[in-house]
């Protein structure tokens, strides 16, 4: 071979070596001393990459979800003559000039004469009380604007599947666990849940709620159900506690609540219609001895009638003592807390239909609801 061509070969086998060792130690200086990539962790599926000082988690992650509401969600504490009596979670809805807006539920701070709020910066602060509603299971509550660092995105639990995942953020068990996450999935949409709001009564009341399994437990109460953008689509309110059940919690829907939380913000009592009776579940013994009224032994369901008030809504209808309701505007009524979830649908000036049973004869009557 020519002399001078193998100098020449020998010459472009010693740049292009010399390339690749320029080229490897440039990338090395970039990963070590510039932000272009921190860290690379875990496996081709599964990474998690810092770029840009921008997080990028793995695929089935979500941390990036958690912390678009984090910082929003607080312990809500309930005191009364000076002690703790309650503690729940909550969250911070809006903002306005002054103040923020939060959410919670009212079985947290019904009894309350004092409510705090510990905040994700472990500080504790007041909170006052706006307005709240035992049959909602919601309360108002706020705080300065200067104590608040993010708040809460609303979503829609309309727009939900079966079957999403979903994740909740709250205060199981009091302050020591705030701002444990869990999740789960959508497990149920538009149940329907009986409840106690009384305490003199039993099952007195039909909440609409959203099914979900992921873990709740006492605390998580009034905290934000989530979707997978960090978006509010639900408020924590109960679970159902047996040693046959695991993993079935609810939520009121997101929509619900916002329908009604204008009138909480301005203290506003919601004013339910009425009916203007006095009621007893037809499976109520004895309730119907006490009353002195006799029904057929194969009527198992229904609301008997035990006074008509005079001037209600009901005094202007067909409706008497002994009368057992069955229907409302051909919704079937079962008990009293189906009676007032179906009455509670409308609003005081609606015209409802009501079918009830005289005589083992079915009959049916118009009432215009009053407040």
């Amino acid at each position: 071979m020519n002399k001078g061509i193998q100098k020449d070969l020998i010459k472009e086998i010693f740049l292009i070596i010399s390339s690749f060792l320029v080229g490897g130690i440039v990338m090395l200086a970039l990963i070590q001393f510039t932000p272009l990539v921190n860290t690379i962790l875990g496996s081709k599926n599964n990474l998690i990459v810092t770029k840009n000082e921008t997080e990028v988690y793995e695929k089935s992650s979500l941390a990036a979800s958690v912390k678009k509401i984090y910082d929003a969600v607080v312990v809500v504490q309930g005191y009364r003559n000076g002690s703790m009596e309650n503690s729940g979670t909550g969250f911070i809805y809006k903002v306005d000039n002054k103040y923020g807006y939060l959410l919670t539920n009212e079985h947290v701070i019904s009894d309350s004469d004092r409510i705090s709020i510990l905040l994700e910066t472990e500080e504790e602060i007041d909170a006052e009380l706006l307005g709240k509603d035992e049959y909602l299971d919601l309360a108002v509550l706020r705080i300065d604007k200067k104590k608040v660092t993010l708040v809460a995105s609303i979503g829609s639990s309309e727009k939900m599947n079966l079957g999403d995942t979903v994740f909740t953020v709250g205060s199981p068990l009091g302050a020591n666990y705030r701002g444990s996450v869990t999740s789960g999935v959508l497990s149920g949409k538009d149940r329907k849940v009986s409840i106690n709001v009384s305490s003199t009564s039993n099952n007195d009341w039909i909440m609409r709620v959203l099914q979900i399994d992921a873990s709740i437990n006492p605390g998580n109460s009034g905290g934000p159900l989530l979707n997978v953008n960090g978006e509010v689509i639900g408020i924590c309110s109960l679970k159902l506690v047996d040693d046959d059940i695991e993993g079935m919690g609810f939520a009121i829907p997101i929509e619900y609540a916002m329908n009604h939380v204008d009138s909480l913000e301005n203290g506003k009592k919601i004013k339910w219609p009425v009916l203007g009776i006095n009621m007893i579940n037809a499976s109520d013994t004895s309730g119907l001895i006490k009353h002195n009224i006799k029904i057929s032994t194969k009527i198992t369901e229904g609301v008997v009638v035990t006074e008509v008030k005079d001037g209600s809504s009901a005094s202007n209808s067909s409706l008497k003592k002994g009368d057992i309701i069955i229907k409302i505007d051909d919704v079937k009524v079962k008990d009293i807390a189906y009676l007032r979830y179906e009455l509670y649908q409308h609003q005081a000036g609606d015209q409802i239909e009501v079918t009830y049973i005289r005589n083992d004869k079915e009959k049916t009557t118009k009432i215009t609801l009053k407040e």
